[in-house]
């Protein structure tokens, strides 16, 4: 079977029921309403960031992940447990900042300041929570072609509350941004802590396998 008739045998399998539960499922991985207090924290702390770039980088990081993340993961020795353990502990850091109002991220990016990449691109829209859903899914029989286009729509809801995040501080006032942060910096370091526990047990496992 040549490259254009797998194109089109998988474009067969377009499925709107398919879309709409993987659109969910993703869309929960992604968290983009959790993600709201962490971006408002990153504004308030002088972190700026490009929402058409964080768009960007987040769909081909996904989409590139979806078409080749498992065989390239193995390449490098690394599976999608390793990721799982490292994108938790990102998020527990964030988690602590968020809580304690500290600051552990340094801005020593390539642009100054800039947020852009970590943490939003990496960890929170395209991070081990959103690399494991994709490889579940795919691994349960949903068709590339219907978690392509779940990715590009939970992005582009990404987009559109990254560029309209002024609004909705605005809309919340100050001391509602606070509530929010501290409730949500409590549920993120929830979810890092079984990123972790989720994950660690497998790292484990395969290094005792390697040992042996």
């Amino acid at each position: 079977m040549n490259f254009l008739e797998t194109v089109v045998q998988e474009l067969a399998r377009f499925d709107f029921n398919q879309i709409g539960r993987s659109f969910m499922i993703l869309g929960v991985s992604i968290d983009i309403i959790g993600a709201i207090p962490i971006i408002l924290s990153l504004k308030d702390k002088g972190q700026n960031f490009d929402s058409f770039r964080v768009a960007l980088y987040s769909t081909i990081i996904l989409l590139a992940f979806l078409f080749v993340g498992e065989p390239m993961l193995g390449l490098f020795g690394v599976d999608i447990s390793s990721f799982g353990v490292a994108g938790g502990l990102v998020l527990f850091v964030l988690a602590v900042e968020m809580i304690f109002g500290i600051q552990v991220f340094q801005d020593d990016g390539p642009t100054k300041g800039s947020a852009t990449f970590v943490p939003l691109v990496f960890p929170l829209f395209a991070g081990a929570a959103s690399f494991t859903a994709l490889l579940t899914l795919l691994s349960t029989g949903y068709a590339y072609v219907n978690l392509a286009i779940s990715v590009i729509l939970n992005i582009v809801i990404v987009y559109l509350v990254l560029r309209f995040v002024d609004p909705v501080e605005r809309f919340l006032g100050k001391g509602g941004v606070y509530v929010l942060r501290k409730f949500f910096g409590v549920m993120l370091l929830a979810i890092s802590v079984k990123f972790v526990t989720a994950n660690i047990y497998s790292v484990i496992d395969a290094v005792k396998a390697m040992a042996h």
